[in-house]
């Protein structure tokens, strides 16, 4: 494979395990557990699962700078935060639209990455832009839905969600030596665990739910593909491709979450959604094809 598409295509893999978090969240509520039961078996099996791989594979401690910990402390922090704000923005919008508030997190990264940097963004990326913002409301499918009467909160808490998913890239962003990926990723999952279990559910630690139910089941579904495997992921190719890219390619969590609950619980999936799909996998796709050809033609 072009070693050129091997980051974009770590990208969109981390953000498509994302994508089907919230369906196997819904298959858990299905089983009796509350959501917040759920997000906190996540997070603390998420963390044991990374802790296993750093006894097993690391020899050696971390050393690092206290502002190359200052940054992946930050980074753990925001992947914490960012499932609590979006669980209160579900829990006050329909799910359709707490999903269309999470994605505002593509413009938000992108013109963060412009502030840090101090850049303008191109017209590849503006462009992208546009395609994911129309594709994201028709695959959502909130155009039929009645936004009136709706609590402010949600709106809140659902930009919460996006800024702070945006914030998360620009940190993942910066490279940090003297730490291999999986024991950055296990700092990480630490200080997510910790900022989750003191707003979500920590009694299930100590009331035998976690780890004598099938609790502990959904708990290594969602830390492998909602801990492990993106963080591992981003990690890597986040700081090959920019922030500002990342969050266009992550974009692709959205189709994923719709065809994931399509096919898992059989939510059913309109002409409308099937072209915003579309739409969004173009705008995806826009950037790193003409970077490609720009390449190409500079050779």
């Amino acid at each position: 494979m072009n070693k050129n598409l091997i980051f974009p295509l770590m990208i969109v893999i981390g953000s498509s395990c994302y994508g089907i978090l919230s369906t196997m969240i819904k298959v858990a509520m299905q089983h009796g557990f509350e959501t917040s039961e759920a997000v906190t078996s996540q997070y603390v099996v998420g963390f044991l699962l990374a802790l296993i791989l750093f006894v097993a594979t690391q020899r050696t401690l971390p050393r690092i700078t206290g502002k190359g910990f200052l940054i992946i402390m930050i980074s753990g922090l925001l992947t914490g935060t960012t499932g609590i704000v979006y669980g209160k923005a579900v829990h006050y919008l329909p799910a359709s639209l707490a999903v269309v508030m999470l994605f505002q997190f593509t413009w938000i990264g992108l013109f963060l990455d412009c502030i840090i940097h101090r850049r303008r963004p191109s017209r590849i990326e503006l462009f992208s832009l546009v395609f994911l913002v129309i594709g994201t409301i028709l695959a959502a499918g909130i155009l039929d839905v009645d936004l009136s009467g709706l609590d402010w909160r949600g709106w809140a808490f659902g930009f919460a969600a996006a800024f702070s998913f945006a914030c998360f890239m620009q940190f993942n962003s910066r490279p940090v030596e003297g730490i291999s990926t999986i024991g950055r990723m296990t700092i990480m999952s630490l200080f997510a665990m910790i900022i989750v279990l003191l707003f979500q559910a920590p009694e299930v630690l100590v009331n035998g739910k976690l780890f004598g139910s099938e609790l502990f089941i959904f708990g290594l579904l969602l830390g492998f593909f909602g801990i492990i495997l993106p963080i591992l992921l981003f990690t890597i190719a986040v700081p090959k491709v920019g922030g500002g890219l990342a969050s266009i390619l992550s974009a692709m969590e959205l189709p994923v979450a719709i065809l994931a609950s399509v096919i898992v619980i059989h939510e059913k999936l309109s002409i409308l959604q099937v072209g915003g799909i579309l739409l969004v996998l173009a705008g995806m796709m826009i950037p790193t094809l003409l970077q490609k050809k720009a390449r190409l033609q500079t050779k």
